[in-house]
């Protein structure tokens, strides 16, 4: 008897999807304050430090030493309605639904240095969650075959410079230190197997497995009680990558901006802990059962590379109050095909995850209004594509969906040398429809899979709040 596992699937799926800001999948709140409040449609604006995210050849507009720190609040909302999710039997998995799997809120910090060292170079150094996500669904919802738990977090080391060659051209570099760290469970269905093991075709399965129970002491009408077994794992990763950008500045008014970032290449490695103590009340049964399913405490890895992200920005400030400007970024997603999970060291297949996700775009529009010399007002819009295609390749690791962002924000000048920039984002998605069926049957001996169908509907919309404080000297 064999049981699903998803080691690390969704650290491998959230940090392809949302390995750039644009991106679409969960994206840990924003890069930036400043550059939320118009949506992120700011990557030619270059206002502060965090130009170093957008694109870090915008360093070159920034004089003397500036800092920006900052930090945005998560505040989620999801529900899902279970539509007949089932065991790989075809039986119910129990129809329940699902609601506050989600946090209340979570923070996401950024912290950004600049310093300009003479009139053509200018270095930078940046600090940001790139991604992240925390899910908890129980161990009673349909789904938990799937998934019952997952915790990612995931920061980004990012030091760059930019070169100014002339009035008009600007260039710029930065490396990218990826640490991801991820903790996840998921439900192993004992009750499914042994139901299986009920039929003709593996009466003579069944009968050696209560035969073992009995001949050590074990009580094998408990078998008709089986629960869950759990399994759960942690794994962590450093990746590494770069970016760059080139701004060209047609007058004082105009500019325009190109900013690449590569993808990142991961080796998840982490451990495994399969738990069958709580499937009967009885320890013999439990040892049998656990022996029974080829699972041992070990090894899980996950090879994965994360789609790059090309970017396409405007700045216009079209007269003393007004200002406008837009992006679009293109991410290469159709390289995260189905995933691979191994488990070294031991004797279990690995298992395949299908995604096979498409290539996506996100467009944003944005403005800033200086309402006085102290207090300048920003707002923007932005439709953000999803890489997942249908139905049949959405996972409860990422019931992601196209989605719109409407975001208001604010820059309000303390001193000549200090601010605070504010903002606000409602992000508003599309309904998810899942019916995702793991193709590998629990009883199988040459790959890993519960087999089990998670059918029903998500509905999430989230919040986020960020704030900053800027400084120059």
């Amino acid at each position: 008897m064999q049981h699903k596992y998803l080691p690390l699937i969704i650290a491998a799926a959230l940090s392809a999807v949302t390995a750039g800001a644009q991106a679409s999948g969960y994206r840990f709140g924003s890069q930036s304050v400043s550059g939320q409040g118009t949506a992120d449609a700011n990557g030619a604006e270059a206002a502060d430090a965090s130009t170093i995210f957008y694109n870090p050849a915008g360093l070159t507009r920034l004089d003397g030493t500036q800092i920006s720190v900052g930090a945005t609040a998560v505040v989620p909302h999801s529900t899902f309605t279970d539509s007949g999710s089932t065991h790989f039997t075809g039986a119910s998995t129990g129809n329940v639904s699902a609601s506050g799997y989600v946090p209340d809120v979570v923070a996401a910090p950024s912290i950004y240095a600049s310093k300009k060292l003479n009139d053509r170079w200018t270095a930078g150094f940046g600090m940001f969650v790139p991604y992240g996500a925390q899910l908890d669904y129980g161990n009673s919802w349909s789904g938990r075959y799937a998934l019952s738990n997952i915790k990612l977090e995931a920061i980004t080391l990012n030091p760059s410079v930019g070169f100014k060659l002339n009035e008009h051209h600007a260039f710029g570099f930065g490396i990218d230190a990826e640490f991801m760290k991820a903790k996840l469970g998921q439900a192993v269905d004992v009750p499914g197997s042994v139901a299986a093991l009920s039929t003709a075709a593996n009466a003579a399965t069944a009968a050696a497995l209560v035969k073992q129970i009995a001949a050590l002491g074990g009580n094998p009408a408990l078998l008709s009680t089986a629960g869950d077994g759990h399994g759960s794992m942690d794994g962590q990763d450093w990746g590494w990558g770069f970016n760059l950008g080139y701004m060209y500045t047609l007058d004082q008014n105009t500019r325009f901006g190109l900013a690449y970032r590569s993808s990142i290449s991961h080796q998840l490695k982490g451990s495994t802990v399969w738990d069958f103590s709580s499937v009967t009340s009885d320890p013999i049964v439990n040892k049998i059962l656990a022996a029974a399913s080829h699972k041992t405490n070990g090894a899980a890895l996950v090879t994965l590379r994360t789609p790059e992200t090309v970017s396409a920005n405007v700045f216009h400030q079209f007269d003393a109050k007004w200002a406008g400007m837009a992006d679009v970024t293109f991410t290469r997603n159709n390289r995260m095909g189905d995933l691979l999970i191994q488990f070294p060291g031991t004797s279990e297949g690995a298992e395949v995850i299908r995604q096979q996700w498409k290539n996506t775009v996100r467009v944003s529009l944005g403005t800033n209004y200086a309402y006085s010399q102290q207090l300048t007002l920003r707002a923007g819009i932005a439709y953000d594509q999803s890489p997942v295609k249908n139905a049949e390749l959405t996972h409860p690791a990422l019931p992601d969906s196209d989605r719109m962002q409407y975001s208001v924000g604010a820059n309000w000048k303390l001193s000549p040398r200090s601010s605070i920039d504010l903002a606000y984002s409602f992000l508003d998605f599309k309904d998810a429809p899942i019916n995702y069926t793991n193709q590998c049957n629990p009883l199988s001996t040459s790959c890993t899979g519960n087999g089990e169908t998670t059918r029903g509907t998500y509905k999430t919309y989230m919040s986020l709040i960020g704030i900053s404080y800027n400084y120059k000297f």
